[in-house]
């Protein structure tokens, strides 16, 4: 009797899975086409969106409350140390001074400390040192401004020889800011309004709001030759002025007609 093995019957088997392999690759492929699909129809509804993209600035103007001023002592001597210790008695008297004229210590501070060799040249000649200069500066802030011209000359008066220049600022400048910022605002509405008056179009909703700028410092050296103050008896007059203080907004609105 011959026996007769029996293979099992997976011929359908296979062939539904060869089937659904594709099936579930081509799934694959379709759900991986629709992504950039989904994100290309929002790049073309972002597009085909008109809108404004606008900048515009605002100024204010306002008198400054403080004022930074540098002004040191520059010596000279035959000998380095002659030169920094002559220096060094200056300044203190001059540093005393300020404090008494209302010059709180933390607004002190040195910004400048330096001690250079001098030569003589002549034609023909190697440099010949004659000496030593010396020179410390500080930088003060000045908080009433009607005492500046005081508070220098006291300072001259009391040995500073150097008076390199002077600056106003705001101790806060929020306040003058925010103004700016308001007036940036209008002049950003203004100009949308503007431009749809022009166009047809009307802005209908403000997609985004930037801001740049803001209040800086001003740095205005002014020369002050100090020597001189000691032998006139009026203050020195120095006048602030105004500081304008700017504020520049960039804004991008959805319009529509």
């Amino acid at each position: 009797m011959t026996n007769t093995a029996r293979r099992p019957a997976q011929g359908p088997a296979k062939l539904m899975a060869a089937f659904a392999a594709p099936a579930l690759l081509g799934g694959a492929l379709l759900m991986g086409a629709a992504a950039p699909a989904l994100a290309q129809t929002s790049a073309d509804a972002a597009f085909k969106a008109t809108t404004f993209n606008l900048s515009a600035f605002g100024e204010t103007r306002v008198a400054p409350d403080m004022a930074t001023i540098t002004l040191g002592v520059q010596t000279e001597a035959p000998t380095a140390g002659e030169a920094l210790k002559a220096n060094g008695a200056r300044m203190n008297q001059a540093m005393a001074a300020l404090k008494k004229a209302g010059i709180a210590e933390r607004d002190i501070q040195t910004s400048n400390l330096n001690l250079n060799a001098q030569y003589a040249y002549e034609q023909n000649q190697p440099p010949k040192l004659t000496g030593y200069q010396a020179s410390n500066q500080v930088t003060i802030t000045v908080r009433d401004l009607a005492k500046l011209g005081a508070t220098v000359d006291a300072a001259v008066g009391a040995g500073a020889n150097t008076v390199n220049g002077i600056s106003f600022g705001l101790v806060n400048p929020q306040a003058a800011e925010d103004a700016a910022r308001l007036e940036a605002v209008k002049a950003l509405q203004a100009k949308a309004e503007l431009y749809g008056r022009a166009t047809g179009y009307k802005a209908v909703r403000l997609v985004n709001l930037s801001e740049g700028g803001g209040y800086t410092p001003p740095s205005a050296p002014m020369p002050v030759f100090a020597m001189a103050k000691r032998e006139m008896a009026d203050s020195t007059s120095i006048s602030a002025g105004e500081l304008k203080v700017r504020v520049d907004v960039s804004a991008v609105y959805e319009a529509a007609r």
